[in-house]
């Protein structure tokens, strides 16, 4: 597959041009960070999103940092740049008291980060990925909580609920015009299950300025890669957007170590009057994802000669199947009102075929394998989000004030061999030298359980400017969910309603116009486990609730050569789930989690064609009172974990990017990623070392509109885990027994053009 160079690329690259301040428009077709695909309309004309800076220098950096109507830069923090992800009020990063990274699509694709996880744990400050195929290949950690059902993660602004922990879409940034990042409590936007945080995965809208971007890559392993995005007018009214991008490998482990997916969106935008415009738009995404769930440890490690072996069965599958459809409306009456509505019908079916766990025995010298799981998800939600947003004055002083309500209804069923006749008998197979044999005719899954969830929210939102420097927001927000759960092998059924209010108070305070200082008290709610799927042990139980307090500061200066961000926080997290002392049978809703930490995030043009990302976050975050019993070889036994550090969380996270455009039409960037260590288990007896992870990128701007890009992944080969399994029994409990591995060193070469 090859493109070449369209007569349409010269007056795409001639109106950029135009658009830009001359000192910017002389160099912009110098460094490798052209931007290709993306470009923002304002008024009737097309300007450029914020091209690159790199090589341009503090006196151009300036211009080019500032945020167009729709888009986000890819060169620095977005602190001017409107956000929705964590203000409805469509507030700036500085004028929100919270912390909110924004990421730009461009610069996820440049950095060569074809997934949201990649994107959201090597750009965002102090949030980290983890988790093995069974949480549709990834969860996030942030502020101490880690989970689906602590840090949500929206598509446009709409949440899947999430059903058995596991969350499939969206996955791809082809189709990403930003990720936002809100760390720390967001209830009051969102609701229940985001007591860390939310991360928005937006994605590129259509656009009346026609621009064909597309992409071919190979890489090791049998990589292959493929991708295009179209967009532009259909009349004077209607325009369109088109993305298609999949991908495929043969894989790093084998067997069952290749993948493939595709992902699908298409849109279209009707400017049915300047002051009214109705978005349609379907997102489809299709996955076969590595059929892999861990490495076995022996003595503690993992070995060279096992650390690209896999073993799962021959015949296992992994398929997850998601289709979005919203229906958006934007209407602005007046320069004061806008309001918005979104309706939605949301779709998930997933399969799993597995042997899921693996521990090597040394009296043996062979790995025994249990969890041989077949399981299916079928889950559809459909509901409606409105909200208006009013601007005028209260008591005097300008004040902006959002209302709104979300409703909708969630079909959630689950089948598995967990739930019926199928007795698992578990097999071993050699270290090495081993035949994978295949999944048992008999342990097919057979429906187990229905729920349906009918979800009603309003919420309000204000921000009252005090004085000149000094204003305040307020948010609240009240969930009503109500869920039905049968049992489809007894008969069995129960009901249970549910209620959650969270708000939150800030204050910012304007030192300057380029620097803030701000405060804020936020509350959240989080479920007990998966709102959607809890079983009836669980259902008694009430939310989970948490607090925070968070001060910070944000600023640019050296006339937008530097961004800064400095944040501080304490979390407090009520109402644990464990199981009740001297009785293994029964659980309660006792103890108590929080995390104390600081955090910073710095973007730097030092020199002409150079450019600097880094961002750290440092928290101590422990069960301060949580204890479990279990049983000991045949002995109930109370084990406290106050003080323990939270299963999968890292108390040290880093992110370094550098770029360096040193001539013409080249630039270099390399990144560090650290994750500091972290447990598989309460107990803390299942360590996972920390580690740290090098990305090389070399871009070479072939032609003004076209691109070739060099990447090499772990350059060290850091041999490093991103989840584990531990023991569940006897004197080895929690002791890990197997790591889930992170791909070893691999490299990539892409082609890009636009026309």
């Amino acid at each position: 597959m090859s493109f070449s160079r369209s007569r349409h690329a010269r007056p795409i690259l001639a109106v950029l041009s135009a658009a830009l301040p001359f000192s910017a428009s002389a160099q912009i077709l110098a460094p490798a960070e052209t931007r290709l695909d993306e470009i923002a309309v304002a008024g009737d004309r097309a300007v450029p999103a914020n091209a690159p800076a790199d090589a341009i220098g503090a006196e151009a950096a300036a211009t080019l940092r500032k945020p167009s109507l729709t888009q986000a830069s890819p060169v620095g923090l977005n602190l001017r740049t409107p956000s929705r992800g964590a203000s409805r009020l469509g507030l700036t990063p500085l004028e929100t008291p919270a912390s909110l990274d924004i990421i730009s699509g461009e610069t996820i694709r440049l950095r060569g980060q074809s997934s949201v996880l990649e994107a959201v744990s090597q750009n965002g400050t102090g949030i980290t990925a983890f988790g093995s195929p069974g949480f549709g290949l990834g969860a996030f950690t942030s502020r101490g909580f880690a989970g689906q059902n602590s840090i949500q993660t929206l598509f446009d602004g709409t949440r899947l609920y999430v059903g058995a922990n596991t969350l499939t879409f969206p996955f791809d940034t082809w189709n990403v015009e930003r990720i936002e990042v809100l760390r720390g409590p967001a209830s009051v936007l969102y609701g229940e299950g985001a007591i860390g945080g939310i991360v928005n995965v937006v994605s590129k809208k259509p656009l009346f300025t026609p621009l064909n971007v597309a992409r071919v890559g190979l890489g090791s392993d049998g990589l292959v890669r493929a991708a295009i995005d179209s967009t532009g007018p259909i009349g004077e009214s209607l325009a369109y957007r088109l993305n298609v991008s999949g991908n495929r490998a043969d894989g790093w482990i084998a067997p069952n170590g290749e993948f493939r997916n595709l992902a699908v969106s298409g849109a279209l935008t009707l400017q049915a009057t300047p002051d009214l415009a109705f978005t349609l738009s379907h997102d489809l995404g299709y996955q076969e994802p590595v059929r892999y769930w861990g490495t076995p440890l022996v003595n503690g490690r993992v070995l060279d000669a096992v650390r690209f072996n896999n073993y799962n069965v021959r015949d296992a599958k992994i398929t997850w199947a998601d289709n979005w459809t919203q229906l958006r409306t934007e209407w602005t009456p007046s320069a004061d009102v806008t309001v918005r509505n979104t309706a939605y019908r949301l779709r998930s079916r997933r399969h799993w075929l597995d042997v899921e766990q693996y521990a090597y025995d040394p009296s043996t010298g062979r790995v025994n394998r249990s969890d041989y799981l077949d399981i299916t998800h079928s889950q559809e939600q459909i509901g409606n989000r409105f909200d208006a947003t009013f601007r005028g004055s209260l008591f005097g002083l300008p004040n902006q004030f959002t209302a709104g309500f979300d409703v909708n209804h969630i079909s959630f069923r689950h089948a598995n061999n967990f739930s019926g006749t199928f007795q698992e008998t578990p097999t071993s197979v050699p270290l090495l030298g081993y035949d994978p044999g295949l999944f048992p005719a008999n342990g097919r899954a057979v429906p187990a359980y229905a729920t349906t969830t009918n979800q009603a929210s309003v919420f309000a939102e204000n921000r009252l400017e005090l004085t000149d420097r000094l204003s305040l927001l307020a948010g609240v927000r009240f969930d009503a969910p109500r869920l039905a759960r049968l049992n489809l092998l007894n008969g069995s059924s129960f009901e249970r309603s549910y209620r959650a209010l969270g708000y939150r108070f800030g204050l910012v305070y304007a030192v300057s116009p380029e620097t803030t200082l701000y405060a804020q008290y936020a509350t959240a709610t989080d479920p007990v486990n998966s709102l959607i799927s809890l079983s009836g042990s669980l259902a008694g139980y009430e939310l989970s609730t948490g607090r925070q307090v968070e001060i910070g500061a944000k600023g640019l200066a050296f006339g937008g050569a530097v961004e800064w961000t400095l944040a501080g926080y304490r979390i407090v997290k009520n109402d644990l789930i464990t199981a009740v002392p001297g009785d293994t049978t029964r659980t309660a809703q006792v103890g108590q989690q929080s995390s104390l930490g600081a955090e910073a995030a710095l973007s730097w043009l030092p020199a002409p064609g150079w450019r600097i990302d880094a961002n750290l976050a440092l928290l101590d975050a422990q069960y301060d009172t949580f204890s479990e019993t279990v049983d000991i070889n045949g002995v109930p036994t109370e084990i406290p974990y106050n003080g323990n550090q939270p299963v999968n969380v890292p108390e040290q996270v880093a992110n370094l990017w550098i770029n360096w455009a040193f001539a013409r039409d080249w630039e270099a960037r390399v990144g560090v990623q650290y994750v500091g260590a972290v447990f598989s288990d309460f107990a803390n007896r299942a360590p996972r070392p920390d580690y740290t992870l090098v990305t090389l990128g070399l871009d070479h701007q072939v032609t003004p509109a076209s691109r070739l890009s060099f990447r090499v992944f772990n350059l060290l080969d850091t041999v490093y885990a991103i989840d584990g399994s531990v023991a569940t029994g006897g004197m080895t409990r929690g002791t890990s027994t197997s790591w889930y591995l992170g791909r070893p060193r691999s490299f990539e070469v892409a082609y890009t053009v636009a026309w």
